[in-house]
This record gives structure tokens, C-alpha cells and sequence, in this order.
């Protein structure tokens, strides 16, 4: 069990709040307990907004939330094999800024007993369902004692898809719907032989400014802090990125982190990335960086070279770049000319050498697998729900039938 050190500070000053002294020496058990702890717990690879929206929604529901992350060895098991190792999906939810403390290896059912020892008000799930390989629900013990909370499953948004882009690899992948190779995609991925489960599948997200007041933090610079931009396109946001926002982070006392993101038109002209990229589009991420610890204000659809306006518009005080190569402008100009001239670059080394590219070629390495993944998951989440229509039959009939 790791706490989250960012939040530590944070747990405290809720429980003197709640105790009235310093440490909560004074503490009765009693008020103790009216700090709502809640658990969340999941694969979490290829961490989207669909993630963090529900670790955001949990975190709502309490006080304190304790996130458990399963191991490579039961996702295997149970659904087939991540993307991420376990390594890298512990680091992942570190990072996500409505996690106060995670658990690395988690059982991936989850019971009463793993409530308790973790001293957990209740557990908090999406209202879509996740079962065991033999097709069991995993949250069945602790729904049936009434230790259970749901949220509200993120509409737009799927692993699934994710998956298929990268197989799919084509420079149109984000306007191609009707393209008969991707819709050949998504059967493979999102669609079993008995029809289409609600839960899994390919699905387009619509951003809307609700959801992005939703993630921001609403907080603006104060005085004192540093103002830090960094720009890129964050394709397919993962462990790397995280790794270098982390560093960013620590470039100054105070911190104050604005990420700037890259139009998709300007990434898949193939300035700086093989033109079938980004294989996330630009609502997709926007959701993104936010989520993290690390970052203040996204900039969306920003330039790729950052010029004076850009640097006067934010107050400006660093701007910095990975290791990775900065590629020319479209006029072959330095996109980082101007903030070289003020002083104010610098480069960045976050010892993380994952790219996109590693990523896309896990997947391509292990295609059939993933699609098998997949395909099973369907066929166990369509038995459930024809299952449940059976049941939902069988109670209508009952209650039609005349009283004796």
C-alpha cells in the first residue's frame, strides 16, 4: 500500500479538521470514522479520461480514495494481457491527482475482507460490469452487502478502440468511420458473434465544456509561482509523458504547469511523427494532462511554434522540451527560436525513452491475442445481459399471472 505523497499533507489537515487538534490526538473513534474512505480498482492500462472520470467521480463521493491496481498475471487470467506492465500502471495512478493512496497487486475480485483491511467505507464502480474468466461479476459480495457505490460509466470512450486504431494504422483512422477496413476493425474488436455489448466497443467522444470545467483545476497562477509551458502532441498519453510532466514539475519551487496540445491536422501532416499519427484525437487528450498531479491549464490547438505572443499571453517564465528531436517549422524556422532569444529554454531529461511507437508495436506484436481478448470479453458481457433479460421475462410474466 503506497501513499500518495502529494496528498499526505492534504489527509492530515482533513483529519485535524475533523478531530479539532493537531494530529487528531484528541480524536474520538468516532469522528475518526466521519472521514469517508472509498476504494476503487481496476486494470487501468492504457489509462483514457474514461479512468480519471471515474476516480473523479469516486473521489466526490468521500474523503480519502484508495485505488487498487491488479497484476499483469490476473489480467491475464481473467481478460487477456495488458498493454502496460503492472510497473507502469502503479506509476500511472500515482500520478492521477484524485488518488490518495494506491494498492499494487490487488485481487481482482474484490470482497469484504480487502474493504476492511484497507478500512474502506464502501467500494466505488462504473454501472458497467466486470467479470471473472468463468463469468462471474466481481463486484458481487460487496454489492450484496451494501458496500457498494456506482458512478456513472464515461459515454464516448473505449480501451477497445483504442486497441483497434493501432492495428488499424491508417492516416484517416479519425474521419474513417465509414471506411469498410474500420468498420472491419471494430467487428474484431468491439462486436462478438451475438451482437454488441453496451460496455465494449468503438465509440466516438464528444467533448463539451462541462467535461473540461470538470478536470481543470480552476486555479490561476499566483505570485511566486512559476510559470512553465511545455507543447507536444501526447499521442496515446502514457507513462513517458507522465515521467517528463514529473520532471517539468520539479523545475521550480512552485510550479505552475500549462501543457500546450498540437491540433490533430498539424500532427498527422507528419511534421514530427510518422503521418498515420496521432492515434488519439485532440477531445481525446484534452481530458488528458489535467488529470495529472503535474499540470495547472491545457492549452488546446496550441501553435506549434511558440512565439511571442504566446509566451506575453501566459507570462512565461521556462519553457522546456524532452530529449526527443525538435523538428523545423513549416517555414524551417526554429519553433523554439523565441523563447532561446529570452533565456528562458531548456531541456528537459525525464530518463523515460517509451514513445507512442513502442506502443503501437506492443500491440502489433501481440495482435492475435488482443483481438481473442476482446472477442471473449464480448461473449461473457452478452451471456450477462441475455441473462439478465431472462430474468427481467420471467419477473413480467410472473406479475401478469392472475392471483388464485
Amino acid at each position: 500500500m503506497i501513499k500518495n505523497g502529494h496528498h499526505a499533507a492534504e489527509e492530515q489537515r482533513e483529519e485535524d479538521s475533523v478531530c479539532g487538534t493537531p494530529g487528531g490526538s484528541a480524536c474520538s473513534p468516532e469522528k475518526r470514522k466521519r472521514v469517508v474512505r472509498l476504494w476503487c480498482d481496476g486494470c487501468y492500462d492504457m489509462v483514457h479520461y474514461g479512468h480519471s472520470n471515474q476516480l473523479r467521480q469516486a473521489k466526490a463521493m468521500g474523503d480519502y480514495l484508495i485505488v487498487g491496481v491488479h497484476t499483469d498475471a490476473e489480467i491475464s487470467k481473467h481478460k487477456g494481457p495488458p498493454v502496460f506492465t503492472q510497473e507502469e500502471r502503479y506509476k500511472m495512478v500515482r500520478a492521477i491527482k484524485w488518488v490518495d493512496e494506491i494498492v499494487e497487486g490487488a485481487p481482482y475480485v474484490t470482497t469484504l475482507e480487502t474493504l476492511d483491511k484497507y478500512n474502506c467505507d464502501s467500494c466505488v464502480h462504473g454501472d458497467d460490469i466486470t467479470l471473472t474468466v468463468d463469468g462471474k461479476d466481481t463486484y458481487a459480495e460487496v454489492k450484496r452487502l451494501g458496500r457498494y457505490r456506482e458512478c456513472r460509466r464515461t459515454q464516448g470512450v473505449s480501451t477497445t478502440d483504442l486497441v483497434g486504431r493501432m492495428l488499424l494504422m491508417t492516416k484517416t483512422h479519425h474521419s474513417n468511420m465509414d471506411n469498410p477496413d474500420y468498420q472491419q476493425h471494430t467487428d474484431n474488436f468491439g462486436k462478438g458473434p451475438k451482437g454488441h455489448s453496451p460496455w465494449t466497443g468503438v465509440s466516438q467522444f464528444l467533448q463539451t465544456s462541462q467535461k473540461i470545467i470538470q478536470f481543470a483545476s480552476g486555479k490561476e497562477p499566483q505570485p511566486g509561482d512559476t510559470i512553465i509551458y511545455v507543447a507536444g502532441a501526447f499521442d496515446l498519453f502514457h507513462i513517458g509523458h507522465v515521467d517528463f510532466l514529473e520532471m517539468v514539475y520539479k523545475q521550480a519551487e512552485r510550479p505552475y504547469v500549462i501543457v500546450g496540445l498540437h491540433f490533430d491536422q498539424e500532427v498527422n501532416r507528419g511534421m514530427y511523427f510518422q503521418p498515420e499519427y496521432p492515434q488519439c484525437s485532440r477531445p481525446d487528450l484534452a481530458l488528458l494532462p489535467p488529470f495529472l498531479l503535474y499540470v495547472s491549464e491545457v492549452v488546446i490547438g496550441a501553435p506549434y511554434a511558440v512565439g511571442k505572443d504566446l509566451l506575453d499571453h501566459f507570462r512565461v517564465d521556462l519553457v522546456c522540451h524532452g530529449k526527443t528531436e525538435v523538428f523545423p517549422d513549416k517555414d524551417t524556422s526554429d519553433p523554439y527560436a523565441e523563447p532561446k532569444k529570452r533565456g528562458v529554454f531548456r531541456t528537459v531529461d525525464s530518463a523515460n525513452n517509451l514513445t507512442t511507437d513502442d506502443i503501437v508495436q506492443r500491440i502489433i506484436a501481440n495482435r492475435l491475442q488482443f483481438e481473442a481478448r476482446n472477442q471473449k470479453k464480448e461473449a461473457k458481457e452478452m451471456a450477462v445481459i441475455e441473462a439478465m433479460k431472462r430474468k427481467e421475462q420471467d419477473q413480467s410474466e410472473g406479475a401478469a399471472q392472475p392471483a388464485h
